[in-house]
C-alpha cells in the first residue's frame, strides 16, 4: 500500500519531471534561430499566405515572424535593411537592387519578358545565376527566387481612350521612387511621379494624380478600382521580386538546413505563381463588373516606344554584354 510520504514523493516526482520536459522544450525552442520577415505586402494578399506557408514549412528549424504592410521596415528599405543586419528575410524588388548594381536595371526594363513563365525560365538560367551572383557578392544576399506577383497595367482615373504611348502624354502616373521606376514611367509615355503605395488610393480618390500602374491583384487588394475609371491592359512589366534572406544567415545554417530553406522557397514561389495567374484571369471580369472600361491597346507601339527608350538610355550602357541577346533567344 502507498503510503501518505511515497504518495507526495511520486507527486513531487511527476511534478519534477514536467518542470525539467518544459525547460527542456523552451530550450529547444530558443535554440532555433528567428527569422524575422519584412514586406509591405498588405495580410490579405496571396503572398502573404505563401509567407506563411513558408514559415509553417521552416519551422523545425527557425522562428519565422512575418511583418507586413510595411510595419517593420518601410517599403524600398528591404534590401538595405538586410545588409545593415537589421532584417533577415524580405522581397526586395529588381529596381532596388538595380540602385546599387546598374547592371540589374535590364531585368526592371519594360517588354523583356513575354510572361511570368518567361521571366522564371530567364531567372532559372545561367543568365539568373549570373545576375544572383553579383547579388551575393556585392550586397551580402542570398535569393532565393523570384516570386512573381502580376503583370503591371496602367490605371487611370481620367476617361480617356489610351491607344499608343503618346496618349498618355501629360498623364501624371504614380510609379515607385528611384530612378528606374521613374524611367519606366517615361518608357510608356507618361509624366511619373512617386508616391507612397500607401498613399495612392488617397491621391487617385483626390485628383492629386491621374492613375498608377500595378498587378491586377494589387488594384483589387487596394480597392484602386474604386477610383478609377479604367485599366488599360499594357502588360509593360512582369512583375516579380526577389525572395531573399541575409548571406550571413544563409552562411551560419548546416547544408541540410540549406535545403530546407530552399525547398520550402520553391514550394511557395510555385504556389504564389500559380495563384497569381489564376487571379489575374478572374479580375478582368471582376473590374468589369465594378463599371471600369477594361481593354488592350496597341501593345506593339508601347514595346517599340519602351524597348527605343532604353537602349538610347544610359541604363542599356550598364547592361551585361550579351545578356539582352541571350534573354530574346529563350
Amino acid at each position: 500500500m502507498m503510503t501518505f510520504l511515497n504518495r507526495r514523493q511520486v507527486v513531487a516526482t511527476s511534478l519534477g519531471a514536467l518542470m525539467l520536459a518544459s525547460v527542456a522544450g523552451a530550450a529547444i525552442a530558443q535554440d532555433k534561430p528567428t527569422v524575422r520577415f519584412s514586406s509591405v505586402v498588405s495580410e490579405t494578399d496571396i503572398r502573404a499566405e505563401a509567407f506563411q506557408r513558408f514559415a509553417d514549412l521552416v519551422s523545425d528549424d527557425f522562428n519565422v515572424e512575418l511583418y507586413f504592410g510595411g510595419t517593420l521596415v518601410a517599403q524600398g528599405g528591404e534590401l538595405a535593411a538586410m545588409q545593415r543586419g537589421n532584417l533577415e528575410m524580405g522581397i526586395p524588388s529588381p529596381q532596388d537592387i538595380s540602385n546599387q548594381i546598374p547592371a540589374w536595371s535590364i531585368v526592371t526594363s519594360a517588354y523583356l519578358f513575354d510572361d511570368a513563365e518567361h521571366m522564371q525560365e530567364v531567372m532559372a538560367s545561367e543568365v539568373g545565376q549570373e545576375l544572383y551572383a553579383m547579388v551575393e557578392e556585392q550586397l551580402g544576399v542570398k535569393i532565393l527566387g523570384p516570386l512573381y506577383f502580376g503583370t503591371r497595367q496602367v490605371n487611370l482615373k481620367p476617361e480617356i481612350d489610351v491607344q499608343t504611348p503618346e496618349d498618355l502624354n501629360g498623364v501624371t502616373l504614380r510609379m515607385p521612387g528611384g530612378d528606374a521606376w521613374q524611367f519606366l514611367g517615361r518608357a510608356i509615355g507618361a509624366n511619373p511621379t512617386p508616391l507612397a503605395y500607401s498613399e495612392v488610393y488617397t491621391a487617385l480618390q483626390t485628383g492629386a494624380i491621374d492613375g498608377q500602374d500595378n498587378p491586377l491583384p494589387n488594384d483589387y487588394n487596394m480597392k484602386f478600382y474604386e477610383v478609377t475609371s479604367q485599366i488599360v491592359l499594357t502588360n509593360h512589366l512582369v512583375g516579380f521580386d526577389l525572395l531573399s534572406v541575409s548571406l550571413d544567415v544563409w552562411n551560419d545554417m548546416t547544408p541540410e538546413q540549406q535545403e530546407t530553406f530552399q525547398a520550402a522557397a520553391d514550394e511557395i514561389i510555385a504556389w504564389s505563381t500559380e495563384q497569381h495567374l489564376a487571379r489575374e484571369a478572374e479580375l478582368v471580369e471582376f473590374f468589369e463588373g465594378e463599371g471600369l472600361r477594361v481593354y488592350e491597346p496597341d501593345r506593339e507601339a508601347f514595346r517599340a516606344y519602351a524597348q527605343d527608350m532604353y537602349l538610347n538610355s544610359e541604363f542599356s550602357d550598364s547592361w551585361p554584354e550579351g545578356m539582352l541577346d541571350a534573354i530574346n533567344a529563350m
